[in-house]
């Protein structure tokens, strides 16, 4: 993959609609400069690997494979949210195999995320690696009336719910705290299911060590990356 990409997206309340509703990509990266030529043993082994993919993801939410040999081979997963309802992971992972090739087609490497689910392939075996390279951020817009107190309470509803996720197979958790009045922060984090319980939460507790970049005093914010993720905000999004 290229070197290391920090996007910051700010996204209007129409695109958080949109992407809410699933219409489009949350964001997507094309590696470079490794490319495959039309009709190539790679491509046959990429399009085999998605299918692949397509089946096996939506029962369990998640699944890795490789296909080929030597130049030829490749490696791939898809991860659907940890509340995503088999039917809905089914249609997100078809759909961002297919949108991913569009975006990028002939790279080596790519990485497409949507609300529901991420799918990610790259020519190097990247299994139980924290992927340091993917991420972008996002925020609501809305700014909190006092974000010392608020900021406090998003790191620690987080940093609970990280240990909770790395202690269980799913490697995901939400949950929910008391902020004030009757305000409630809700929040969710998720890790990739190749990476072991120990690495989940160093890769949670990196992505949370970055609130101050991504979302100091906002109402809302996620830091999604190729290997976990987090998500808060002051209304339920999470479905139970």
């Amino acid at each position: 993959m290229s070197s290391a990409r920090f996007v910051l997206l700010s996204l209007c309340s129409a695109l958080l609609l949109q992407a809410a509703l699933g219409a489009d990509p949350l964001f997507h990266v094309c590696s470079d400069p490794e490319n495959f030529t039309a009709n190539s043993p790679y491509e046959y082994n990429l399009n085999k690997l998605t299918s692949f993919l397509n089946t096996k993801t939506p029962p369990s939410g998640f699944s890795l494979g490789s296909v080929g040999q030597y130049q030829d081979q490749v490696y791939g997963l898809a991860l659907c949210r940890g509340d995503a309802s088999p039917s809905v992971c089914k249609a997100c992972v078809a759909n961002a195999g297919t949108e991913i090739r569009s975006r990028c087609p002939r790279n080596k490497g790519a990485i497409i995320w949507y609300d529901d689910c991420m799918f990610k392939y790259l020519d190097t075996n990247f299994f139980g690696q924290i992927d340091k390279t993917n991420k972008f951020y996002m925020w609501n817009l809305n700014n909190v009336t006092n974000p010392a107190l608020f900021n406090g309470r998003v790191r620690a509803l987080l940093t609970r719910l990280a240990k909770a996720a790395s202690s269980i197979p799913r490697l995901f958790a939400a949950g929910e705290k008391g902020v004030e009045g009757k305000t409630k922060l809700y929040g969710m984090v998720q890790c990739t299911r190749d990476l072991s319980a120990a690495e989940c939460k160093a890769c949670l507790e990196g992505a949370i060590g970055e609130l101050p970049s991504c979302c100091d005093g906002k109402e809302g914010g996620r830091v999604v990356g190729g290997s976990c993720n987090f998500r808060y905000e002051i209304y339920p999004f999470v479905n139970v």
